[in-house]
Protein backbone atom coordinates (compact mmCIF):
# COMPACT_ATOMS: atom_id res chain seq x y z
CA UNK A 1 0.00 0.00 0.00
CA UNK A 2 1.35 3.48 -0.93
CA UNK A 3 2.09 6.43 1.86
CA UNK A 4 -0.42 7.90 -0.35
CA UNK A 5 -2.77 5.43 0.46
CA UNK A 6 -2.07 4.50 3.94
CA UNK A 7 -3.47 8.17 4.63
CA UNK A 8 -6.78 7.62 2.66
CA UNK A 9 -9.84 6.94 4.41
CA UNK A 10 -11.86 3.76 3.12
CA UNK A 11 -15.47 4.47 3.14
CA UNK A 12 -18.30 2.31 1.92
CA UNK A 13 -20.47 2.94 -1.04
CA UNK A 14 -24.38 1.97 -1.56
CA UNK A 15 -24.48 0.90 -4.78
CA UNK A 16 -28.12 1.29 -6.90
CA UNK A 17 -29.76 2.52 -10.23
CA UNK A 18 -32.39 4.59 -11.61
CA UNK A 19 -34.58 3.88 -14.73
CA UNK A 20 -31.32 4.56 -17.07
CA UNK A 21 -29.39 1.89 -15.54
CA UNK A 22 -26.48 4.18 -14.69
CA UNK A 23 -24.71 3.10 -11.56
CA UNK A 24 -25.23 6.24 -8.45
CA UNK A 25 -23.87 5.30 -5.01
CA UNK A 26 -24.72 6.96 -1.75
CA UNK A 27 -22.45 6.89 1.14
CA UNK A 28 -23.12 3.68 3.20
CA UNK A 29 -23.20 5.46 6.55
CA UNK A 30 -25.73 8.00 5.60
CA UNK A 31 -28.08 4.67 4.75
CA UNK A 32 -30.05 3.13 7.71
CA UNK A 33 -32.04 0.61 5.78
CA UNK A 34 -33.39 -0.57 2.58
CA UNK A 35 -37.31 -1.76 2.19
CA UNK A 36 -39.21 -3.19 -1.03
CA UNK A 37 -41.47 0.24 -1.60
CA UNK A 38 -44.53 0.36 0.75
CA UNK A 39 -47.97 2.06 0.23
CA UNK A 40 -47.94 5.48 -0.08
CA UNK A 41 -50.33 8.15 0.73
CA UNK A 42 -50.29 10.97 -1.05
CA UNK A 43 -50.39 14.48 0.75
CA UNK A 44 -52.02 16.66 -1.51
CA UNK A 45 -49.80 20.32 -0.34
CA UNK A 46 -46.76 18.06 -0.28
CA UNK A 47 -43.46 19.19 -2.99
CA UNK A 48 -44.10 17.76 -6.25
CA UNK A 49 -40.99 15.54 -5.67
CA UNK A 50 -42.50 14.05 -2.77
CA UNK A 51 -44.38 10.77 -3.43
CA UNK A 52 -45.77 10.15 -0.57
CA UNK A 53 -45.78 9.06 3.32
CA UNK A 54 -44.55 5.86 4.14
CA UNK A 55 -45.58 4.21 7.56
CA UNK A 56 -42.00 2.69 8.72
CA UNK A 57 -42.87 1.13 12.21
CA UNK A 58 -45.11 3.46 13.61
CA UNK A 59 -43.68 6.60 12.14
CA UNK A 60 -44.06 8.56 9.09
CA UNK A 61 -41.58 8.65 6.46
CA UNK A 62 -41.29 11.11 3.19
CA UNK A 63 -41.04 9.68 0.11
CA UNK A 64 -38.93 11.02 -2.23
CA UNK A 65 -39.38 10.27 -5.88
CA UNK A 66 -35.73 10.77 -6.76
CA UNK A 67 -35.51 10.52 -10.57
CA UNK A 68 -37.96 13.49 -10.52
CA UNK A 69 -35.64 15.25 -7.97
CA UNK A 70 -32.94 14.91 -9.99
CA UNK A 71 -34.27 15.54 -13.70
CA UNK A 72 -33.74 11.82 -14.89
CA UNK A 73 -36.66 9.66 -16.47
CA UNK A 74 -39.65 8.57 -13.90
CA UNK A 75 -39.29 5.00 -13.08
CA UNK A 76 -41.04 2.20 -15.12
CA UNK A 77 -43.28 0.70 -12.36
CA UNK A 78 -43.94 3.95 -10.29
CA UNK A 79 -44.80 1.44 -7.59
CA UNK A 80 -41.89 -0.85 -7.47
CA UNK A 81 -38.10 -0.24 -6.95
CA UNK A 82 -37.51 0.26 -3.44
CA UNK A 83 -36.78 2.83 -0.97
CA UNK A 84 -33.43 3.96 0.45
CA UNK A 85 -33.71 5.28 3.55
CA UNK A 86 -31.66 7.63 4.65
CA UNK A 87 -30.75 9.63 7.92
CA UNK A 88 -28.91 12.70 6.91
CA UNK A 89 -28.80 16.13 8.76
CA UNK A 90 -30.83 15.36 11.96
CA UNK A 91 -33.72 14.19 9.74
CA UNK A 92 -34.95 10.29 7.83
CA UNK A 93 -36.26 10.15 4.48
CA UNK A 94 -36.82 7.43 1.86
CA UNK A 95 -35.28 7.62 -1.43
CA UNK A 96 -37.43 6.03 -4.00
CA UNK A 97 -34.48 3.79 -6.55
CA UNK A 98 -35.01 1.14 -9.34
CA UNK A 99 -32.96 -1.01 -8.06
CA UNK A 100 -30.10 -1.53 -5.52
CA UNK A 101 -27.13 -3.07 -6.90
CA UNK A 102 -24.53 -3.94 -4.09
CA UNK A 103 -22.06 -2.27 -1.56
CA UNK A 104 -18.54 -1.76 -2.58
CA UNK A 105 -15.39 -0.76 -0.39
CA UNK A 106 -13.06 2.35 -1.54
CA UNK A 107 -10.92 4.62 -0.81
CA UNK A 108 -11.93 8.41 -0.62
CA UNK A 109 -9.44 9.30 -2.55
CA UNK A 110 -11.35 6.89 -5.06
CA UNK A 111 -13.58 9.34 -5.33
CA UNK A 112 -12.84 12.26 -7.87
CA UNK A 113 -14.74 15.42 -8.64
CA UNK A 114 -17.33 15.59 -11.00
CA UNK A 115 -16.68 16.70 -14.59
CA UNK A 116 -17.61 20.27 -15.13
CA UNK A 117 -20.91 20.68 -17.11
CA UNK A 118 -22.09 17.29 -17.82
CA UNK A 119 -25.94 18.84 -17.68
CA UNK A 120 -28.88 18.12 -15.86
CA UNK A 121 -28.17 15.48 -12.75
CA UNK A 122 -24.61 16.34 -13.08
CA UNK A 123 -25.36 19.24 -10.05
CA UNK A 124 -26.59 16.50 -7.55
CA UNK A 125 -23.38 14.74 -8.01
CA UNK A 126 -20.41 15.40 -5.36
CA UNK A 127 -18.06 13.14 -6.93
CA UNK A 128 -17.28 9.79 -9.37
CA UNK A 129 -15.58 6.79 -9.12
CA UNK A 130 -14.65 3.74 -11.22
CA UNK A 131 -16.09 0.25 -10.49
CA UNK A 132 -15.32 -2.69 -12.50
CA UNK A 133 -14.28 -0.03 -15.31
CA UNK A 134 -18.08 1.42 -15.00
CA UNK A 135 -18.09 4.96 -14.01
CA UNK A 136 -20.59 5.66 -11.02
CA UNK A 137 -21.89 9.28 -9.52
CA UNK A 138 -22.35 9.89 -6.12
CA UNK A 139 -25.25 11.18 -4.71
CA UNK A 140 -25.44 14.89 -3.15
CA UNK A 141 -28.03 13.96 -1.00
CA UNK A 142 -27.40 16.69 0.79
CA UNK A 143 -28.76 18.97 -2.01
CA UNK A 144 -31.22 16.51 -3.21
CA UNK A 145 -33.11 16.46 0.69
CA UNK A 146 -32.76 20.77 0.52
CA UNK A 147 -34.56 21.51 -2.98
CA UNK A 148 -37.65 19.51 -1.04
CA UNK A 149 -37.71 21.02 2.41
CA UNK A 150 -34.72 23.43 2.86
CA UNK A 151 -33.40 23.71 6.33
CA UNK A 152 -34.89 26.75 7.84
CA UNK A 153 -32.30 29.27 8.65
CA UNK A 154 -33.74 31.75 11.69
CA UNK A 155 -32.00 35.28 11.91
CA UNK A 156 -30.98 35.45 15.20
CA UNK A 157 -29.24 38.41 15.93
CA UNK A 158 -30.14 38.49 19.71
CA UNK A 159 -29.07 34.81 20.07
CA UNK A 160 -24.94 36.06 21.52
CA UNK A 161 -23.87 38.34 24.40
CA UNK A 162 -20.89 40.95 24.18
CA UNK A 163 -18.56 38.90 25.47
CA UNK A 164 -19.58 36.09 22.98
CA UNK A 165 -19.99 38.97 20.24
CA UNK A 166 -16.29 40.24 20.74
CA UNK A 167 -14.90 36.72 20.87
CA UNK A 168 -16.45 35.76 17.45
CA UNK A 169 -15.33 39.04 15.57
CA UNK A 170 -12.16 37.43 16.75
CA UNK A 171 -12.13 34.80 14.75
CA UNK A 172 -11.09 34.00 11.03
CA UNK A 173 -12.98 31.23 9.78
CA UNK A 174 -12.16 29.03 6.35
CA UNK A 175 -15.80 27.25 5.56
CA UNK A 176 -14.97 24.15 3.72
CA UNK A 177 -17.73 21.66 2.31
CA UNK A 178 -18.00 20.37 -1.44
CA UNK A 179 -21.76 20.57 -1.30
CA UNK A 180 -22.79 24.35 -2.70
CA UNK A 181 -26.13 24.29 -0.11
CA UNK A 182 -23.75 22.92 3.01
CA UNK A 183 -21.43 25.68 2.03
CA UNK A 184 -24.64 28.14 1.69
CA UNK A 185 -26.55 26.96 4.79
CA UNK A 186 -22.57 27.82 7.36
CA UNK A 187 -22.04 30.98 5.26
CA UNK A 188 -25.88 32.18 6.20
CA UNK A 189 -24.99 31.76 9.70
CA UNK A 190 -21.63 33.08 9.38
CA UNK A 191 -23.14 36.26 8.42
CA UNK A 192 -26.41 36.06 10.82
CA UNK A 193 -23.58 36.38 13.66
CA UNK A 194 -22.02 39.44 11.42
CA UNK A 195 -19.13 37.22 10.25
CA UNK A 196 -17.03 37.35 6.91
CA UNK A 197 -15.23 34.40 6.05
CA UNK A 198 -13.57 32.67 3.27
CA UNK A 199 -14.75 29.61 1.62
CA UNK A 200 -13.36 26.48 -0.62
CA UNK A 201 -14.95 23.71 -2.07
CA UNK A 202 -12.48 20.72 -1.42
CA UNK A 203 -9.55 20.15 1.06
CA UNK A 204 -7.04 20.82 -1.35
CA UNK A 205 -8.55 24.38 -2.63
CA UNK A 206 -8.63 24.78 1.16
CA UNK A 207 -5.05 24.18 2.15
CA UNK A 208 -4.18 26.64 -0.76
CA UNK A 209 -6.33 29.36 0.38
CA UNK A 210 -4.69 28.32 3.93
CA UNK A 211 -1.47 29.20 2.13
CA UNK A 212 -2.43 32.69 0.69
CA UNK A 213 -3.47 34.31 3.82
CA UNK A 214 -0.72 32.96 6.47
CA UNK A 215 0.95 36.11 7.64
CA UNK A 216 -1.72 38.46 6.58
CA UNK A 217 -4.27 40.22 8.70
CA UNK A 218 -6.76 38.01 7.71
CA UNK A 219 -4.60 34.97 8.41
CA UNK A 220 -6.69 31.91 9.06
CA UNK A 221 -7.34 30.36 12.82
CA UNK A 222 -10.92 28.80 12.80
CA UNK A 223 -11.39 26.05 10.38
CA UNK A 224 -15.20 24.36 9.62
CA UNK A 225 -14.84 21.35 7.66
CA UNK A 226 -17.15 18.83 6.46
CA UNK A 227 -16.21 15.17 6.92
CA UNK A 228 -17.88 13.61 3.68
CA UNK A 229 -15.37 14.72 0.49
CA UNK A 230 -13.73 13.62 -2.51
CA UNK A 231 -9.90 12.72 -3.13
CA UNK A 232 -9.21 14.26 0.60
CA UNK A 233 -11.97 13.47 3.39
CA UNK A 234 -12.00 15.58 6.28
CA UNK A 235 -10.30 13.44 8.55
CA UNK A 236 -7.15 13.40 6.05
CA UNK A 237 -7.83 17.43 5.44
CA UNK A 238 -7.33 17.52 9.89
CA UNK A 239 -4.38 15.03 9.88
CA UNK A 240 -2.46 17.14 6.95
CA UNK A 241 -2.97 20.27 8.86
CA UNK A 242 -2.01 18.52 11.68
CA UNK A 243 1.56 17.03 10.35
CA UNK A 244 2.05 20.98 9.22
CA UNK A 245 4.20 23.21 11.07
CA UNK A 246 2.30 26.55 10.10
CA UNK A 247 -1.54 24.99 10.47
CA UNK A 248 -1.05 22.47 13.47
CA UNK A 249 -2.21 24.89 16.00
CA UNK A 250 -5.65 25.66 13.82
CA UNK A 251 -8.77 24.79 15.60
CA UNK A 252 -10.70 22.62 13.36
CA UNK A 253 -14.64 21.93 13.62
CA UNK A 254 -15.51 18.82 11.59
CA UNK A 255 -19.14 19.75 10.49
CA UNK A 256 -20.97 16.83 8.72
CA UNK A 257 -24.28 15.12 7.75
CA UNK A 258 -23.72 12.00 9.47
CA UNK A 259 -24.56 11.28 13.06
CA UNK A 260 -21.72 12.97 14.87
CA UNK A 261 -21.66 10.49 17.50
CA UNK A 262 -20.55 7.75 15.07
CA UNK A 263 -17.87 10.53 14.04
CA UNK A 264 -16.38 11.61 17.02
CA UNK A 265 -13.60 8.82 18.55
CA UNK A 266 -12.49 9.06 14.12
CA UNK A 267 -12.83 13.05 14.29
CA UNK A 268 -10.55 12.74 17.95
CA UNK A 269 -8.09 10.40 16.04
CA UNK A 270 -7.67 12.63 13.52
CA UNK A 271 -6.62 15.47 15.52
CA UNK A 272 -9.67 17.41 15.27
CA UNK A 273 -11.19 19.68 18.04
CA UNK A 274 -14.67 19.22 17.85
CA UNK A 275 -17.48 17.51 15.53
CA UNK A 276 -21.01 18.84 15.07
CA UNK A 277 -23.84 17.13 12.99
CA UNK A 278 -25.80 19.26 10.46
CA UNK A 279 -27.59 21.31 10.22
CA UNK A 280 -28.44 23.08 13.08
CA UNK A 281 -27.49 27.03 13.26
CA UNK A 282 -28.20 27.26 17.24
CA UNK A 283 -25.74 24.65 17.21
CA UNK A 284 -22.93 25.79 14.91
CA UNK A 285 -23.07 29.39 16.92
CA UNK A 286 -22.67 27.29 19.93
CA UNK A 287 -19.79 25.39 18.75
CA UNK A 288 -18.70 28.79 16.88
CA UNK A 289 -17.99 30.76 20.05
CA UNK A 290 -16.80 27.56 22.04
CA UNK A 291 -14.05 27.42 19.25
CA UNK A 292 -13.67 31.38 19.23
CA UNK A 293 -12.57 31.25 23.04
CA UNK A 294 -10.43 28.26 22.20
CA UNK A 295 -8.57 30.16 20.01
CA UNK A 296 -8.82 33.25 22.02
CA UNK A 297 -6.84 31.58 24.82
CA UNK A 298 -4.49 30.00 23.02
CA UNK A 299 -3.89 34.18 22.28
CA UNK A 300 -3.81 32.53 17.80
Amino acid sequence: MSSHNARADSLSLLLFTLRSGKLMAINLLKVSEIIPCPPLTKMPESHPHVKGIAVLRGASLSVIDLSRAIGEQPLEDPNGGCLIVTDVSRSKQGLHVQAVSKIIHCLSTDIRPPPYGAGGSRSFITGVTRVDDVLVQVLDIEKVIHGIAPSKIIEEPDAVTMEEAELLANARILVVDDSQVALQQSVITLRNLGLQCHTARSAKEAIDRLLELQGTKEQINLVVSDIEMSEMDGYAFTRTLRETPDFKHLYVLLHTSLNSAMNSEKARLSGANAVLTKFSSPDLTKCLIEAARTVAAQGY
